[in-house]
């Protein structure tokens, strides 16, 4: 069962699933309150995809704040709650990378270990890290959870980063060659990494990414080739992009978070399930299937 109707990372999962006969997938709504008179009983796995998504988050109001915590950390505890209470088997969270705080600035490198520890930048990732808190003390014998941590998840319809730096390949035409790298997911390999976790029964934390780190402005170079667009990839305005990377304010962490570092050790994304076993694509071919009309692949 996934619980978001309407969520890019849900619908996209239960499309490829398609592929799999030995399953059913549900979808339930999570915006009204109805689903807590539903019975969960019958379903093997929750994928709990419903949440606030990571958007402005300077200068909000208190209340915007308490609706973040009431829905992403105390509505997906209570719906693991009544999961494990119906007989559910697992339970499938999405976290984010953002549980780790802001990209490295531009020029540094930032590499997660698995002793590096969740430091939250603002509420958003700390709305994660309270939800992952309260999951976690829910895992027994009997009752399995599954925290995703992934980079950023892209793919045609995506949203978030991804829209955006399309948006730069198809219309600029030049682009600063600045040395970062990013983990990334596509959203094909996000779903088959949820399918192999549910079929080896998988529990803890995990952190799936693409097996190659990407830069920035190579993505924006792979874009506009398949957009038959040309962009001039150039070092000239490097030095601009490392003035405004060091600007207070919000200019700086845009700068920040579009050219700085931030990556997985690979070893990280090695765990139980393999980085090799979920790449269902290379990156080449992510970026070209983000142009097509339908990019989970039949």
């Amino acid at each position: 069962m996934i619980t978001g109707s309407g969520s890019y990372v849900g619908t996209s999962f239960e499309r490829w699933m398609q592929r799999y006969a030995d399953y059913r997938i549900d979808t339930i709504d999570m915006v009204d309150g109805e689903w807590r008179n539903r019975s969960f009983s019958g379903h093997y796995a929750i994928f709990h995809v419903a949440g606030l998504a990571h958007a402005d988050v300077t200068n909000v109001s208190e209340e915007v704040k308490k609706k973040y915590y009431a829905v992403n950390c105390d509505m997906a505890i209570e719906a693991a709650q009544k999961a494990k209470s119906d007989g559910v088997r697992q339970f499938i969270f999405m976290s984010s990378m953002s549980v780790y705080g802001e990209s490295a600035p531009v020029g540094k490198q930032r590499i997660i270990t698995a002793e590096t520890p969740a430091s939250p930048a603002n509420f958003y990732g700390d709305s994660k890290v309270q939800a992952e808190k309260g999951l976690l003390e829910l895992i027994d014998e009997e009752f399995k959870v599954v925290i995703l941590r992934p980079p950023m998840v892209y793919g045609k319809g995506s949203k978030g980063n991804f829209p955006i730096l399309e948006k730069f390949a198809r219309t600029l035409p030049v682009f600063p060659a600045i040395k970062n790298e990013r983990s990334m997911i596509f959203i094909n390999n996000l779903c088959e990494f949820v399918h192999l976790a549910i079929e080896r029964e998988a529990s803890g934390i995990f952190y799936p990414q693409n097996s190659d780190y990407v830069t920035t402005s190579r993505m924006v170079e792979k874009i506009a080739a398949e957009h038959h667009k040309h962009i001039w990839v150039t070092p000239l305005f490097n030095w601009a992009i490392y003035l405004l990377s060091r600007m207070p304010g919000q200019y700086g962490k845009l700068c920040n978070k579009a050219f700085g570092s931030l990556v997985y050790d690979k070893e990280l994304s090695n765990g139980p399930i393999k980085v090799s076993e979920y790449q269902t694509v290379s990156f080449e071919e992510s970026i070209r299937l983000t142009r097509t009309e339908d990019e989970i692949a039949m």
